[in-house]
């Protein structure tokens, strides 16, 4: 089952877009392997790359992606348990300038992401269709915990891209 356009933002309709088919549970999975032999592909001497001046660098939008997948995790595990409060937004750019990322090595982000990604696997994983309906407010927006799922997949494709398109290609 897919989220329909009430349950998010419009902004997130570019991320879920790109995730194909109605599994989304075996879609996040199977991105597991396909994101380490990606992130296996690129170079160390490119890890603090940018395609232009003021953008992120590799390992940037490869801390990017997994800070993201922590933010909508937590969100999706909030509105999943019913808690009523309200979530906060982020300022992407604010946490990249205080994560420190050019300083770790590429492949420490693989081993990051896998047991991210499978703790988050584990979890979304034992949600029944009520809790994955369940909406809350996230940065004043609802959403709902299906939604978040997908977004979580649709945001790593989009920056996957980007990082094919503008940072690897030669």
């Amino acid at each position: 089952m897919r989220p329909n356009e009430t349950e998010y933002a419009p902004y997130y309709q570019k991320y879920i877009d790109t995730v194909e088919g109605d599994d989304i549970i075996w879609v996040l999975d199977k991105q597991i392997n396909e994101f380490i032999e990606f992130i296996n592909t690129i170079p160390e001497e490119k890890k603090n790359y940018s395609y232009a001046a003021g953008k992120w660098t590799t390992v940037e939008v490869l801390g990017h992606i997994i800070d993201t997948e922590r933010i909508m995790a937590f969100r999706a595990f909030w509105f999943a348990r019913n808690a009523a409060n309200p979530l906060p937004g982020f300022e992407q750019d604010d946490f990249i300038k205080s994560a420190d990322f050019n300083n770790r090595t590429i492949l420490s982000f693989a081993d990051e992401f896998i047991h991210l990604r499978k703790s988050n696997n584990n979890l979304f994983g034992g949600l029944g269709e009520k809790a994955l309906h369940r909406q809350g407010i996230s940065n004043n927006r609802k959403v709902s915990v299906l939604a978040l799922l997908y977004i979580i997949a649709g945001h790593m494709n989009h920056h996957v891209t980007i990082l094919k398109e503008r940072y690897l290609k030669e």
